[in-house]
């Protein structure tokens, strides 16, 4: 059920993917590539980082080692999926480059294609984490690459049937039902982890804190490098909400594909969302305030 509200959220974005518009792109290249070395050279790596810091040393004392490695698995898979649907909304909160924001989201997606499940695969196994590697790869395939493919076709069916107009068309009658993918996706996700978020709270505010240290921190990174590179505000502060938020549908998908619907891994996913919607908007509000930081 959860993966059918994921598709539901995700294919309507999808299809307003224009892959010609990538090349424009070029003439302005340095948002993406801080976009793209933040969520696959940084992100991945500090998230593993403070997820075995905490539940490997410092809140060693409280919590068993077989939860901890779940609640690393969990916070591991947040940090590989960077995020999608969402970084629209932060996006439009801080004014920023509609159709760049779009490019940058849609590299994101591709690359993701390719690189989720070996990155994942390979911090899993470093923490001592074994995960079968055709259940990652099958996880990629339907939560990102069937609604990369159909987001492509209707596109192009679209085009085809009527030009832009009716693409135009079709993009604001399914807007609608992306809004309702994405609530329900999350309803469903509190739903099914109701009795553990109050059954546990103090497991929740654990692990809520290299959630909380690792979206601050990965910002304050972005936003540092943004402001080096000179990039107008428009372009800086999407790439920074980008690298910042997860795609939180995708990680707990797979939590549950591999450890299942009560496990720790799904519960740590759970909690990502939990944290992430006052985080964004913190970082929305900081964005807003620094504006004029940046050219443009």
């Amino acid at each position: 059920m959860v993966a059918v509200f994921i598709w539901v959220m995700i294919y309507p974005m999808m299809i307003q993917i224009d892959f010609a518009s990538i090349k424009d792109v070029g003439q302005r290249p340095r948002g993406l590539v801080l976009t793209l070395v933040i969520n696959w050279l940084v992100k991945p790596f500090t998230m593993a980082a403070l997820a075995v810091l905490f539940f490997e040393h410092v809140f060693a004392p409280w919590v068993d080692p077989a939860s901890a490695s779940e609640y690393i698995a969990g916070m591991i898979l947040l940090g590989v999926a960077p995020c999608t649907a969402m970084v629209f909304v932060w996006s439009q909160l801080v004014k920023g480059d509609a159709a760049y924001t779009l490019v940058q989201v849609s590299v994101n997606d591709l690359i993701m294609v390719f690189a989720f499940a070996p990155i994942a695969a390979f911090l899993l196994g470093v923490t001592d984490v074994t995960v079968p590697w055709q259940t990652l790869a099958l996880s990629t395939v339907l939560y990102v690459v069937l609604p990369l493919l159909a987001g492509v076709v209707t596109r192009y069916v679209w085009l085809n049937a009527g030009g832009p107009q009716r693409l135009a068309r079709g993009v604001a009658a399914l807007k609608p039902w992306s809004v309702v993918g994405l609530i329900a996706t999350v309803v469903l996700l509190f739903g099914f982890q109701a009795r553990t978020l109050i059954d546990k709270p103090l497991v929740i505010g654990m692990i809520a804190v290299p959630l909380v240290l690792q979206s601050y921190g990965i910002f304050a990174i972005s936003y540092v490098a943004a402001w080096k590179l000179r990039l107008p505000h428009s372009i800086a502060a999407p790439a920074c909400m980008i690298g910042t938020s997860n795609f939180f549908e995708l990680a707990v998908a797979v939590a549950i594909s591999l450890f299942g619907l009560n496990s720790g891994a799904a519960l740590a996913t759970v909690v990502g969302v939990l944290v992430e919607v006052p985080v964004m908007l913190s970082l929305v509000a900081l964005a807003n305030r620094t504006r004029r930081w940046f050219p443009g």
